[in-house]
């Protein structure tokens, strides 16, 4: 069996107060329980179907990332340390060789931005900075060249925010406007091609710290809270469809959680980790819209929040994130086989 996530890091007092006043975790806050996932596909979880296999640590452990695949690599962007540290660090994972390697930084260090790749770029939106301000940057990241170009902002300034690529096209969806102000439902969409942005139809519910993924060309809205607070955390599943520029709510998440994670497989969105009042969760959900029904998958070796996940020929890379609610990190890189 898996062994114990590693002890949540000492925070910094200041961190610590900015956190209490944001309502985003204490850092005395209840350690996650005891992982209960599997090491090896010879051992099935009784919650659900599918097997977790443990890969090379994240270098630079990390929390409220940005995570996102390209060009077979998965990337992971920016985020906390556990001392609450913001970083402008970028590494990406290879699959084929387990390994890491050291990428240009953000132009800016930025903590809960949001990633998505389209035409063979990679795409930064938002995010905090170290004031926790919040960013309308996009950042735009050329795997060739290994270098990062300032884009179009973003219409709206936002961090917890999520993104989805979709027929070529990015989009920006919820967040919130910093420090004790409003959750922002804005749907964006920016053309690469045109290197311009476009204001959709909002979100019946704005929320933060959500999770989205796209299914047969309509993009899930997954989970989240209320002005930061975990306390607040919702179990909303929204549709959006292009076609109608409208969103419908679907059948809700049945573990009521922000700051997750979610990649679609086959068919199939999978919802990971979180955090909540109790404690950081190890659960692993899968929705498919088809049915517009959720059944329990393998728990997560390591639960956590804060996280990233991307899907690379047909495996969920799921990618750092904090073991304890608030300022906390994890080096933890577990690959999910449906």
């Amino acid at each position: 069996m898996l062994t114990e996530p590693p002890k949540t890091p000492v925070v910094g007092l200041a961190w610590a107060l900015a956190l209490l006043l944001a309502g985003c975790g204490s850092p005395t806050a209840a350690p996650p329980a005891a992982p209960t996932g599997v090491a090896a596909s010879t051992e099935a979880d009784t919650r659900g179907a599918g097997n977790w296999r443990r890969l090379a640590p994240l270098p630079s452990p990390r929390s409220e990332v940005a995570v996102a695949a390209l060009e077979g690599n998965v990337y992971v962007i920016g985020g906390l340390t556990g001392s609450g540290r913001v970083t402008s660090r970028v590494e990406a994972y290879d699959p084929d060789t387990d390994s890491w390697t050291e990428k240009a930084p953000l132009p800016a260090a930025l903590h809960h931005p949001a990633a998505a790749s389209a035409g063979g770029k990679l795409y930064i939106l938002g995010g905090f900075d170290d004031r926790f301000a919040p960013a309308n940057s996009l950042f735009e990241y050329d795997p060739q060249l290994d270098t990062w170009s300032a884009r179009a902002d973003m219409p709206t300034s936002r961090g917890a925010l999520a993104a989805a690529t979709l027929d070529g096209r990015v989009y920006a969806i919820g967040g919130v406007k910093g420090f004790g102000q409003r959750n922002v439902g804005s749907l964006e969409v920016y053309d690469p091609a045109t290197d311009t942005w476009s204001a959709l139809a909002s979100m019946k519910r704005a929320r933060d710290h959500l999770a989205v993924a796209v299914v047969e060309g309509k993009i899930y809205g997954i989970g989240g809270r209320l002005r930061h607070s975990f306390g607040a955390n919702l179990d909303i599943n929204e549709e959006y469809d292009p076609a109608t520029d409208t969103w419908s709510a679907r059948a809700p998440l049945p573990t009521t959680r922000s700051g997750l994670a979610a990649a679609a497989l086959d068919g199939v969105v999978y919802a990971f980790g979180g955090e909540g009042p109790d404690g950081t969760f190890d659960e692993n959900e899968a929705y498919d819209p088809a049915t517009d029904s959720w059944v329990n998958a393998t728990a997560m070796p390591t639960a956590r929040h804060g996280l990233g996940s991307a899907v690379v020929n047909g495996i969920i890379y799921v990618v750092a994130g904090g073991v304890s609610p608030g300022s906390s990190d994890s080096a933890a890189n577990e690959a999910f086989t449906p």
